[in-house]
């Protein structure tokens, strides 16, 4: 369970396709900390470290992983977006994020708004997710707020720091990005969808 909260801008250091699995070597500030089994969101991506060495560790991302996500675009030296996972107790500054993406989506439009940023998000709306206006999103492991939400698109927008943190900098028009819609959103959509009246 994760907060959306990024700890942790790391950086790919390689890339290995073992079979139909991808196994990602990450360099971050926190390996030290790291231990065997640990749940990671990497981009919004839960993935457990099975390997540290100095500091960098590895994680193995499935075929599964990498058919609904944007870990198969990864290139060697690209910034990826890292949160460990929440420890009871602790405030939750974002909202639940499960590490589970839903999918993909692209960015659409960027406008910078005198200090600060609009990202437009444009998803395939046939999988039945939803945003809603002021509801909760989770951007490449960003919690945000919905702001524009449309049946296929929303916009979220990006103060100072979250865009110099994470990997938000790095995002032009065009890029794909990983989307985990709110868990809440999900379960009401799908007993509306069951529903029989």
């Amino acid at each position: 369970m994760f907060s959306g909260i990024i700890e942790n801008l790391g950086e790919v250091i390689a890339l290995v396709n073992e079979q139909s699995n991808l196994l990602l070597t990450i360099k971050s500030s926190f390996t030290n900390e790291l231990k065997i089994d640990q749940s990671i969101a990497h981009n919004g991506v839960c993935l457990t470290v099975v390997d540290i060495y100095k500091e960098t560790y590895k994680v193995t991302a499935i075929a599964e992983t990498l058919n609904k996500t944007n870990l198969i675009t990864l290139k060697i030296g690209d910034s990826i977006n890292l949160e460990r996972s929440m420890k009871l107790g602790d405030r939750v500054d974002g909202h639940i994020v499960q590490g589970h993406v839903d999918q993909t989506a692209v960015c659409k439009n960027i406008l910078e708004a005198n200090g600060s940023w609009t990202f437009t998000f444009e998803y395939d709306a046939s999988l039945n997710n939803i945003t809603v206006e002021k509801g909760s999103v989770c951007v490449n492991g960003v919690s945000l707020t919905v702001v524009n939400s449309k049946i296929n698109s929303f916009s979220v927008c990006i103060i100072p720091y979250t865009f110099e943190n994470t990997n938000f900098k790095n995002i032009e028009s065009g890029s794909i990005v990983n989307i985990e819609f709110d868990i809440l959103g999900k379960y009401i959509g799908k007993l509306m969808r069951n529903a029989t009246y």
